[in-house]
């Protein structure tokens, strides 16, 4: 089987997808006290479960956890060069996203995603629009996100 054609950017084209296939994507990050403020105070978050240590210290956790909403995000972001960095049209929506266990500061996220689905657009002949599963793990390989995502993509275009 041959490599795909990729954009100069890297990102798969519509064709290039696999139903059923896992891509296990090559960038980690550990996450950060910084990120979790930064991201909280940025959004305008001010729950003390991700900005105060001392009270975090009174619940189950013992420890801030990271902000969901960055842990989506950092998820998603991951995926982005292995998958549809330059071929992505738009985001289409975000469906059944879950945070089955927590992700803390000083966790290191690897992330997976799996093509779900994908069919051709009924309203651009140089598009389509792909499902994705993404998933995101911290270093004891515990699932801490996953999300459904669709995404509109660029067609491979004709030389």
């Amino acid at each position: 089987m041959s490599e795909p054609r990729r954009h100069k950017r890297g990102g798969l084209y519509f064709e290039d997808f696999k139903v059923g296939e896992t891509i296990e994507h090559r960038l980690t990050r550990t996450v950060t006290e910084m990120d979790n403020m930064l991201f909280s105070n940025m959004t305008l978050n001010p729950q003390p479960l991700h900005i105060d240590r001392h009270f975090c210290l009174e619940t189950e956790w013992k420890q801030p956890l990271m902000n969901s909403l960055f842990t989506l995000g950092l998820m998603i972001g991951i995926s982005v060069n292995d998958t549809t960095v330059g071929t992505t049209i738009a985001n289409l929506g975000m469906q059944d996203v879950k945070f089955p266990h927590p992700l803390f500061q000083g966790d290191t996220l690897h992330c997976t995603t799996e093509i779900l689905d994908k069919r051709e657009s009924k309203s651009r002949p140089d598009a389509g629009i792909v499902e994705f599963l993404h998933r995101a793990f911290n270093q004891d390989d515990k699932l801490v996100a996953e999300c459904r995502r669709q995404a509109f993509m660029r067609k491979r275009p004709s030389k």
